[in-house]
């Protein structure tokens, strides 16, 4: 019996307009644009502005982008994935509202939260649905809206992150494309230093919460530095000799984009020269759960069906980890 894989057939994105470049923040805080340069390879971000529209404007954007370019008929839709770390509110699961909203209507949806590993995690969530058989169309949203948790006056902060959304379209293959292997791994030791200190369970909010700026992303920069350039090549290596992949092997490395660095060292430690590396750091920052579909959206064009591609990325927690995935398809 042929064996049902779980492949990706189309990609849909969306970001803001308005741009926020390295010059406008050095009018914000004490910093300037070739220390953020230097040290992240961001160049810019975009930010979605609007007070009154939050991560689900976005995740609707990107899903609308997909269907558009795919012409699918959303009723057709099993699933609806949420991917994100800025839910639009506590308790009712931004996806559902998501699916809703896109026409979705036969579809069940929930949100996935696994801080900038939420898309990867995703990823693997969605494959065992579409492995199953029962499922055959499962879309897949990595968004969120990061200037909602980040505080402007933050140099550490302010820099890094921007808003966006990615969306992807996972369906049963029967040629041994798709989702491959993967490698997963999470650590509690780092549950201290990328986090929000208040508005959960442990801290509900208070005005003294909110008056002390204890609602905004903190992160011990260094640690967690150290932590992600280790393990996320760590973890390149391991699907790569788990599938006995060479340098060569490989046509691309789709890496979180939160510092270029970090993707530098990961490139290094599979062997891959900078041609095979998809990056748009320069322009969007780090957009959490959307920077994985971002890239397939703005590289879709060059690949090519039976590409072998190495998704990995590092995130809050910690969570990490890498995924091998044949291209199903050429654009």
């Amino acid at each position: 019996m042929t064996k049902i894989t779980a492949a990706i057939t189309a990609v849909g994105g969306y970001v803001p307009d308005y741009v926020l470049t390295n010059q406008i923040l050095e009018t914000l805080v004490d910093t300037n644009d070739e220390w953020i340069t230097t040290r992240t390879g961001i160049k810019e971000r975009r930010i979605l502005k609007d007070s009154d529209k939050g991560t689900s404007f976005l995740a609707i954007k990107a899903a609308e982008d997909l269907i558009q370019k795919r012409n699918l008929d959303p009723r057709e839709i099993d699933l609806v994935i949420m991917a994100t770390a800025t839910p639009d509110m506590p308790v009712a699961a931004t996806g559902v509202y998501v699916a809703s909203q896109i026409g979705a209507v036969n579809a069940f949806s929930f949100d996935l939260v696994a801080a900038c590993s939420s898309f990867l995690y995703g990823m693997s969530t969605a494959a065992r649905y579409i492995e199953s058989g029962k499922y055959k169309k499962v879309l897949l949203i990595g968004a969120d809206k990061m200037s909602s948790i980040v505080d402007y006056t933050d140099r550490t902060t302010c820099i890094i992150f921007g808003d966006g959304a990615g969306a992807v379209l996972f369906e049963p293959n029967m040629e041994n494309i798709g989702l491959m292997d993967e490698y997963l791994r999470s650590d509690g030791v780092g549950r201290n230093h990328l986090k929000i200190d208040a508005g959960g369970s442990l801290m509900p909010p208070t005005a003294e919460t909110v008056a002390n700026k204890m609602h905004y992303v903190y992160q011990d920069g260094k640690t967690v530095f150290k932590f992600a350039v280790s393990n996320m090549a760590d973890v390149c290596a391991k699907v790569m000799e788990q599938n006995n992949l060479q340098g060569e092997d490989v046509n691309w490395l789709v890496p979180h984009q939160a510092n270029k660095r970090i993707i530098d060292a990961a490139a290094n430690r599979m062997g891959l020269p900078d041609e095979k590396v998809m990056m748009n750091i320069h322009k969007y920052g780090n957009t959490t759960s959307a920077t994985l579909p971002l890239c397939l959206v703005d590289y879709e064009k060059q690949l090519k069906k039976g590409d072998n591609l190495v998704f990995a990325a590092f995130g809050g927690g910690f969570t990490w980890g890498a995924i091998y995935l044949k291209w199903a398809y050429n654009s």
